[in-house]
């Protein structure tokens, strides 16, 4: 029996889990050594050795027999369809969900890095054109999993180019990087065109946690006591502190987004905030109205916007929460429309019973919610694949 029987859920977050040597099967020549050389590690595997091991135990005949009642038991590289495409369908039907929007694991934050770091622009766009042919290869065996084009920002001309092809190509969503590039906004008049595409095209553009701005000052640490363990009792990732920063990244470029009238210009263009929580939104949304009421009478940008800039939130924005946070809340607070379901599948961070974690707080109520937010709220997010999605 699958995990979610009862209802439609569209899955926000779903994720595979790359390998290196995975990778460069669809590179260039000239970037093959820059991604070997990358290292993608997990608490699960961080050994070549290791991974190879946890990897053929996935095609062992007796794990996959237990597959569909432990769907949600095994994590990262160890759950089926981490990595394996013609596997993933069949971790659909187990989890139970009409759709996937999937991400690479580790690969946003190298692009990132990339952008901010690096000046040679055919490494910036070659790499991302490699992540975008592997994310295309593995989301090409089920209509269900929805792919994820990354969009650098660094160069206007070139990321016209490569969203024109990611639309071309049929692409489900633009994944862009939560942070400035060296030298401009993500407001910049030179990135028009890429929202008009997605607007046109019919797809959202998504930010996620990885995409960019750094987790936590280092020096936060530094309080005269030992580190504690992270999320998964190791030391590789992240912990209490670093996840208060999570979403500030992409709260300032919304924020700037919104200010500047991308979202006035656009107001068709939908964007996903994934993996980055929603127990700040509605703070943030009177925060951004407060801030039109102090600066409005001086800036011209802000006379022209027609809605209050929480307006432009509930219109043209949606975002997963934890499993930690209260859905009726947020709902609430910000609005229905807000909250997505997510798994983060095969994350340990998504649990291995959000379902369950997420009913907790809604009451009997919230029927009205629960359609929303496992439902609706992503078909309005995923534009033109939402016919097909609810049939």
């Amino acid at each position: 029996m699958p995990y979610i029987t009862d209802r439609v859920v569209h899955d926000a977050d779903a994720h595979i889990m790359e390998t290196a040597d995975w990778l460069v099967q669809f590179a260039p020549a000239a970037f093959k050594d820059q991604l070997m050389s990358f290292d993608g590690t997990s608490s699960v595997a961080t050994t070549g050795a290791q991974l190879a091991a946890v990897l053929s135990k996935q095609k062992d005949p007796e794990f996959l027999a237990r597959a569909e009642a432990e769907i949600m038991l095994p994590k990262d590289w160890s759950a089926p369809g981490a990595l394996f495409k013609e596997d993933r369908p069949k971790a659909i039907d187990f989890i139970g969900v009409r759709s996937q929007l999937i991400f690479n694991t580790f690969m946003s934050g190298f692009l990132a890095g990339l952008e901010k770091q690096s000046t040679d622009l055919d490494l910036i766009y070659g790499v991302a054109e490699t992540h975008n042919r592997a994310m295309q290869d593995f989301c090409s065996v089920d209509r269900r999993l929805l792919s994820t084009a990354y969009i650098p920002l660094a160069n206007f001309e070139r990321s016209e180019k490569i969203a024109r092809e990611s639309i071309r190509q049929g692409f489900d969503s633009l994944l862009v990087p939560s942070q400035c590039s060296c030298t401009h906004s993500p407001s910049h008049t030179g990135l028009f065109p890429i929202w008009a595409m997605a607007e046109e095209a019919g797809i959202p553009v998504v930010f996620h946690v990885g995409g960019g701005g750094q987790l936590l000052d280092l020096n936060y640490f530094k309080n005269g006591l030992p580190i504690p363990k992270d999320f998964h009792g190791g030391a590789e990732n992240f912990r209490s502190v670093d996840y208060m920063a999570i979403p500030v990244p992409v709260m300032q470029t919304l924020a700037t987004m919104i200010i500047d009238g991308i979202l006035e210009k656009h107001p068709r263009l939908m964007f996903g905030v994934i993996e980055q929580g929603a127990g700040w939104i509605p703070s943030w949304m009177r925060y951004l109205d407060s801030a039109r009421e102090a600066f409005v009478r001086n800036e011209e940008r802000l006379q022209k916007l027609s809605l209050k800039p929480s307006e432009y939130v509930r219109r043209q924005i949606r975002a997963t929460p934890y499993p930690a946070e209260d859905v009726g809340w947020i709902a609430r607070e910000a609005g229905p429309e807000i909250p997505l379901f997510s798994s983060d599948f095969p994350h340990v961070e998504g649990g291995r019973n959000p379902v369950k974690r997420f009913e907790s707080t809604l009451t009997e109520r919230d029927d009205p919610l629960r359609n929303q937010f496992y439902r609706t709220n992503f078909e309005s997010l995923i534009g033109r694949r939402a016919v097909e999605l609810a049939a």
